[in-house]
């Protein structure tokens, strides 16, 4: 019986350097997918290892742990070992960092001439606020998606890190890295992955940015189709101060979602915008009689697009979630399951640990 690989990355090595952010969860996915990636951690000149930190035990799955001191000439010079058999290395150091410890895409090219050289930051590799700190609030705060999330007369709502660091980041760099490596495995040659923060979280906004000058967009805060502005997609306050989400974009679904509410007697036009401030008000008044899960279950078997808002606990016991094991408990800890699902080489939470870099030369030598 022939063996199925373990994730479409199999055979794919990986030499991640030790950053946040990004690029962590840029490579818990594509070890997910299989790659064979270790990870160079830090280590102090004393030995004191600091790979373990917070969050490690769910981003750090599925590859090894390596500590290094990279300012040490033998340490770094067991890591260019191990980079020569690599097929990518991933990084999110401020730009020219890897150059100043030796490890730059002209030295490590030039030994390994097919490697894919993927960088992570905020700014990019170049332009002004290339050598600035920053952080995902930052990145987005410069591109107009900040700008463009909360309430009207309200400071911007910050949306956790979902849009820079893991939007416009950590996707960015894994399409990078597996185009690149999509590339050296035709022509033979590796190349440098520029994945910028903002860069990516500005093509994430092309929908907005082409709409802006036709005036299908405005550019103000909650006064759009999908920014809140419309009262068929936002969240409603229910009576046990929990919340709905109503999504009820095409006319379908709305006229759906005002039969659920018993509102059809009163002649809500969705796309009279001038009467969205009255709508909103009216639905308001209805979703706030019932508490959440009620509104949830009467809506569950209908188009209306009618949810409830889980919290994070909620969300790993959702039917929907457990019948499609969309999430898994490691160590004791609930973690999203690999995404996305493969059906000839499904991709897998692998085994993960300290080892020594010895081990994985011979590993990868092999």
């Amino acid at each position: 019986m022939t063996s199925v690989p373990r994730g479409p990355l199999a055979g794919i090595r990986i030499v991640e350097i030790d950053a946040i952010g990004p690029v962590p969860l840029a490579a818990m996915v594509m070890a997910d997918m299989g790659a064979d990636i270790v990870r160079i951690a830090r280590r102090a000149p004393t030995g004191a290892q600091v790979w373990n930190d917070v969050g490690g035990a769910v981003l750090y799955r599925s590859r090894s742990h390596v500590a290094l001191d990279l300012k040490l000439p033998a340490e770094r010079d067991a890591l260019l070992d191990l980079i020569d058999r690599a097929d990518g290395l991933i990084e999110g150091f401020r730009p020219g960092v890897m150059e100043r410890l030796g490890l730059g895409p002209d030295v490590v090219l030039a030994r390994n001439p097919r490697l894919v050289f993927g960088r992570m930051t905020g700014w990019g590799q170049a332009g002004p606020m290339a050598m600035r700190a920053g952080h995902d609030i930052n990145y987005l705060s410069l591109t107009g998606a900040l700008h463009a999330i909360g309430d009207p007369g309200a400071p911007p709502t910050v949306p956790l890190n979902l849009v820079g660091d893991y939007g416009g980041g950590t996707m960015f760099l894994v399409a990078g890295m597996l185009a690149g490596f999509l590339s050296a495995q035709r022509t033979g040659e590796g190349q440098v992955v520029d994945a910028a923060i903002t860069d990516g979280v500005g093509t994430m906004l092309s929908l907005f940015y082409a709409w802006l000058p036709t005036g299908h967009w405005a550019d103000e805060r909650a006064s759009n189709l999908l920014d809140g502005g419309a009262p068929f997609y936002r969240c409603y306050t229910c009576a046990d101060g929990r919340h709905v989400a109503v999504g009820c974009l095409e006319p379908q679904f709305f006229a759906e979602m005002i039969a659920g509410l018993g509102l059809e007697e009163r002649g809500l036009v969705q796309a009279d915008r001038a009467g969205w401030p009255a709508m909103e008000a009216e639905l308001a008044a209805v979703f706030a009689t019932r508490p959440r899960d009620e509104w949830a279950q009467m809506f569950a078997a209908t188009d209306a697009c009618v949810t409830p808002v889980l919290s994070l606990r909620e969300a790993v016991n959702h039917r929907q979630a457990t019948e499609r094991s969309s999430f898994t408990v490691r160590d004791g800890i609930a973690q999203a399951a690999p995404a996305p699902r493969f059906s000839a080489t499904p991709a897998v939470i692998g085994s993960d640990g300290e080892t020594g870099l010895s081990a994985v030369i011979d590993r990868w030598a092999r």
